[in-house]
């Protein structure tokens, strides 16, 4: 049985927040968020860019279900051929420390 984090939210939500992460990452290349939801995204950015190493119908098509069209493109065109020689291991988690408003785990994640 495979288990995730639910990081306090409703399915749909949860969907949202991890595209909108994967989005950002993918964009800016690198983002500052809590370890959990660092951790959560993970995966999830690592398969996109595992389907998209070489340009194909499919990746694009499975990458368009998750991200907007700007990130898809990015990922096809810049980040994919990138890793193309690379297997797996394509983000990076460096813990910071604890937020000081509510003591959260912070990290940053980035594309290495």
């Amino acid at each position: 049985m495979k288990k995730n984090r639910k990081l306090s939210r409703k399915r749909d939500q949860r969907r949202a927040l991890l595209r909108g992460l994967a989005a950002n990452l993918i964009l800016q290349g690198k983002i500052k968020t809590a370890e959990a939801k660092a951790k959560e995204v993970r995966p999830f950015v690592e398969r996109l860019i595992s389907k998209n190493r070489e340009k194909s119908l499919g990746g694009a098509r499975y990458a368009a279900k998750f991200l907007p069209k700007k990130a898809v493109d990015k990922l096809i065109n810049e980040i994919g051929p990138k890793y193309a020689q690379r297997n797996g291991g394509y983000t990076r988690i460096i813990k910071l420390g604890t937020r000081k408003t509510d003591s959260a785990r912070m990290a940053v994640i980035e594309l290495v």
